[in-house]
This record gives C-alpha cells, structure tokens and sequence, in this order.
C-alpha cells in the first residue's frame, strides 16, 4: 500500500503536468506522449523515494533522483503550473506550501543540534 504524502505528491505533479500540457502543447484530451512519458517518470521515482512518508518536497530534497533532463524539465512544468494551480487544485497547492515549509523546520532543526 502507497502512502499518502507519497499518494498526493503523484496526485500534484500529474495536475501539474496536465495543466502545463493543455496550456503549452495544447492539448485537448488527455496528455502529449511527452508529458505522459514525463508524469509516468516522475510517478516511478516517487514510488521508489527513500524517505516516503518523510519525504521533503523534491526542490529540497538532498537526494536528487531525477536524470538531468528529467529534473529540468519537472522544473519548467513546476515553474509554469505552480502558481496556477492555486486557482484550480488550492487545496493542493496550500499542501504543497506546507510541506514546504515543514521541510525547511526539519532542516534548520537539523543544523542546531
């Protein structure tokens, strides 16, 4: 059985690939070949993340497990969808925000001791 912050980041980044898609490939249906090569990549490295239940959002994670091209391109996605998915997934995107934030506190909590 999948955990649930591993279940709701999938759930993140395949609204985010799908917003992106629609927005810049103009998709109509569904997704490109590349975004659907893209969001099953980024699906398979959250199903064999390290930390699972633990896991920091990717940006501060210290084990980048994303090839180069990969990451880069999860970026661009994450750059143009991640404001806009305040508008359409909030509940998600305030998530996100916190989890953010609750990954900076273990670092620095992390530095003192």
């Amino acid at each position: 059985m999948k955990n649930k912050r591993i279940l709701r980041e999938q759930n993140s980044i395949e609204k985010m690939i799908t917003i992106y898609c629609r927005d810049v490939h103009r998709t109509r249906k569904g997704l490109c070949a590349e975004c659907e090569h893209l969001l099953a990549y980024a699906k398979q490295k959250l199903d064999h993340c390290v930390f699972q239940g633990n896991k920091p959002v990717c940006a501060k994670c210290t084990i980048h497990c994303y090839q180069d091209t990969m990451r880069k391109k999860v970026i661009e996605v994450m750059r143009y969808a991640g404001p806009r998915m305040l508008y359409k997934y909030p509940v998600l995107a305030i998530l996100h925000i916190i989890d953010s934030l609750k990954s900076k506190s273990k670092r620095l909590n992390k530095n003192i001791f």
